[in-house]
């Protein structure tokens, strides 16, 4: 009798076949030894992209270092949710820092491990965008400038959500906030303002920097895999849509997050010492709409009366963004990563 052997579709996805697979192409999810690092108890909101992004990212991380790792996390919603006191929903050596110094703590734990010569110990700081790309700006880009060895996760879903949902200098263009009204002429926060933390990374020339979303999670857990085999200064910027303060349903986190990611407004990529070095293509490119038309912080967009030239404004952000990382010519070549 003749015999065939099983073939499994699915190893793009992180369904139990991926168990079957070789380590180095199965997801960390998948396998049973997974470091669970963030594990059940902690009090996110239902939809979370945040703990959504730090469970992969931080069980990749645990994983490339074989269990030596040690993390500093900012003050901000991912500790408010994970740690209420007595409580932890943390499996890992994990220290809480202030709102704006996770950089710095976690260069000072480094500076340790290098006095007590172990370099297998690694340091990982993490913190959302308000500690990130405001209140930490300074000890993250001291950290760069040192090229200290740690690896920096910014949680970035667009606002203050933890104190309110104010806008921070990530909040993107037109978005509502509680202190960017849909009022006014320009309803909105504001066109033409923030910053771009992964671009000022590159601008520090440190050894590596990526963008990615939980809209790609098998991205996700190779760039910090990746990040995890480098010494140095590294930063990635993982965007994470906040169903409370986005105004989405709770069972759309990785809809909307995919949607930003196909439409140009988040675009993936990675650079080296300054230079962008890869790209992940988009299939298709969705117009903004699309994206923005789900989130309530963006209702004011599609209202009677509503500006045109708005709408009209951010997709040309969004085209700008696939032309200068060449999100659609990499398609073209069939640069994949």
């Amino acid at each position: 009798m003749s015999t065939s052997s099983t073939k499994f579709y699915q190893t793009g996805t992180f369904t139990a076949g991926n168990r079957l697979l070789p380590i180095i192409g199965a997801s960390v999810q998948s396998q049973v030894g997974r470091g669970n690092v963030l594990t059940c108890g902690h009090r996110a909101c239902r939809g979370c992209g945040e703990a959504l992004g730090a469970r992969y990212a931080l069980d990749a991380a645990l994983r490339a270092a074989r269990g030596q790792v040690i993390v500093s996390t900012a003050t901000g919603c991912l500790e408010v949710f994970s740690t209420p006191f007595p409580e932890s929903a943390w499996q890992i050596a994990w220290m809480h820092s202030l709102f704006g110094n996770a950089a710095a703590v976690a260069t000072g734990i480094a500076a340790a491990n290098r006095v007590k010569n172990r370099p297998q110990v690694r340091v990982l700081a993490q913190g959302g965008d308000g500690g990130t790309t405001d209140i930490g700006l300074g000890c993250l880009s001291g950290m760069f400038e040192r090229n200290d060895d740690v690896l920096y996760l910014c949680y970035d879903n667009e606002a203050y959500m933890n104190t309110g949902i104010q806008r921070s200098s990530a909040t993107p263009a037109a978005a509502r906030t509680a202190t960017t009204p849909a009022m006014g002429a320009q309803p909105g926060n504001e066109f033409d303002r923030g910053k771009s933390v992964p671009l000022i990374a590159m601008a520090h020339r440190i050894p590596y920097v990526a963008t990615a979303s939980i809209a790609e999670l098998r991205d996700l857990e190779r760039k910090v895999t990746k990040a995890m085999g480098i010494h140095g200064a590294r930063y990635i910027h993982i965007h994470v849509p906040c169903p409370l303060g986005w105004g989405t349903e709770s069972n759309q986190t990785i809809q909307v997050a995919r949607l930003a990611v196909q439409s140009g407004l988040f675009p993936l990529f990675e650079a080296e010492h300054g230079k962008v070095v890869s790209s992940l293509p988009i299939r298709r490119q969705v117009p903004v709409a699309e994206y923005l038309r789900l989130q309530k912080r963006f209702a004011h967009l599609f209202t009677a009366g509503a500006d045109p030239d708005t709408l009209a404004h951010i997709q040309r952000i969004a085209d700008h963004n696939i032309e200068e990382f060449g999100l659609l010519e990499a398609q073209g070549e069939g640069e994949s990563n």
